[in-house]
């Protein structure tokens, strides 16, 4: 069974007005994502998500221009050759970026779906798992910059729909973070994990200050308080307090991004995204790697349920697997699209699709309704 054709589509939505969600990287305006489609000769086609890294445009060329010509006509079953052959003519001569990375991403996703439906098994199978429950919060584009009774309100009401761990975006001013996180333990009580994630804006003054609060109310992590390279501020926070875990990954690309992570000794949480990092082959080498340092793999998801699909799966054949980041963001039609990936249930948990490969039916037909939009996905005020 040989490729016979990679397509990438890319689509996005605007936000209604009053659905802006403010966090560390900006006030979102609209989505975006990339399906990819793989064909085969045998007329299996399976279906990928590369994430558009606020650039669908230089993906999907990428995608069609550079990693398509090396992959069609290879075997649709040898995932790791394909990997081998974008690693030897792209990674290694042209530059390991992260649009590479996203591009190979979908593809690699692919791949997997197409292996799954030509073995008629689910991927989390094929990955030597099972079909278990899966612990999920509540996070995507949600619980963002607003008022703290507001925010408290939002994350009662996941709460109330089965949700045992909420995450809640800091990164504003250091008064106003601690103000929130303080409020929303004090409402939801000491049986919820609060899991906070900065998105990057954070200084090491203001990590100083926030941490020992963010211990206090013994939050479950701080995600992404630096930027992905800055490794050096990465360790001197790690220092401030062995209550909160420093988490990151969702910014990493590729084993290779990790194992200088590993090497930093400063991120205790590794939060590979399998729409970025390379897809399901590399996040498996990933998680085998963090394993052997009893490193938790929480993975981060992104746009669409493929994305949700493919990471149920690869984290119920994750030995290391810790939570399932669930969108409950108030508006994302790529989520449901498809229909429902995931459903919560009053165990806080959630699990895999059960049909063979991501478990998706994909309908083309929808594509039509999310036409590309040019332009940024966030806007910041500096």
């Amino acid at each position: 069974m040989k490729i016979t054709r990679i397509t990438a589509i890319p689509l996005s939505f605007r936000l209604p007005e009053g659905k802006t969600v403010t966090m560390g990287v900006g006030s979102t305006l609209k989505r975006d994502a990339i399906i990819v489609r793989v064909e085969t000769s045998e007329g299996i086609t399976g279906y990928g998500e590369s994430h558009p890294g606020r650039s669908p445009g230089a993906i999907v060329s990428h995608i069609h221009n550079t990693l398509s010509p090396l992959l069609v006509g290879m075997s649709a079953t040898d995932v790791v050759g394909a990997w081998q052959r974008v690693h030897r003519m792209q990674f290694s001569s042209h530059g390991l970026g992260a649009g590479a990375a996203l591009a190979l991403s979908g593809i690699d996703m692919a791949l997997w779906d197409i292996r799954g439906k030509a073995a008629n098994m689910p991927l989390y199978e094929l990955l030597g798992g099972s079909r278990r429950r899966l612990p999920a919060y509540a996070g995507g584009i949600a619980l963002g910059y607003q008022p703290a009774q507001a925010l408290a309100e939002e994350a009662q009401s996941y709460i109330e729909r089965g949700y045992r761990a909420i995450k809640l975006r800091i990164g504003d001013t250091v008064k106003d973070d601690i103000a929130r996180c303080l409020h929303v333990r004090k409402t939801v009580g000491d049986d919820i994990d609060i899991l906070t994630d900065a998105n990057t804006a954070y200084t090491i003054a203001q990590a100083r200050r926030v941490l020992p609060v963010l211990a206090d109310i013994q939050a479950g992590w701080l995600e992404e308080p630096f930027a992905c390279n800055d490794f050096a501020s990465y360790r001197e926070a790690s220092k401030i307090t062995p209550l909160v875990p420093l988490a990151a990954g969702e910014n990493h690309f590729m084993r290779f991004e990790f194992a200088q992570m590993l090497e930093a000794g400063a991120v205790q949480v590794w939060q590979p995204d399998l729409s970025k990092t390379g897809g399901i082959t590399e996040a498996v080498r990933i998680a085998a790697m963090a394993s052997a340092f009893r490193i938790p793999i929480n993975a981060h998801s992104s746009a669409t349920g493929l994305n949700h699909a493919a990471t149920l799966h690869f984290l119920a054949a994750t030995e290391n697997a810790g939570y399932f980041e669930a969108c409950v963001s108030h508006f994302n039609p790529f989520r449901d699209m498809f229909g429902p990936t995931f459903t919560i249930g009053s165990d806080g948990c959630v699990e895999p699709p059960s049909g063979p490969g991501l478990g998706v039916e994909v309908d083309e037909s929808i594509f039509e309704d999310f036409p590309v939009i040019d332009g940024p996905g966030y806007v910041v005020k500096f």
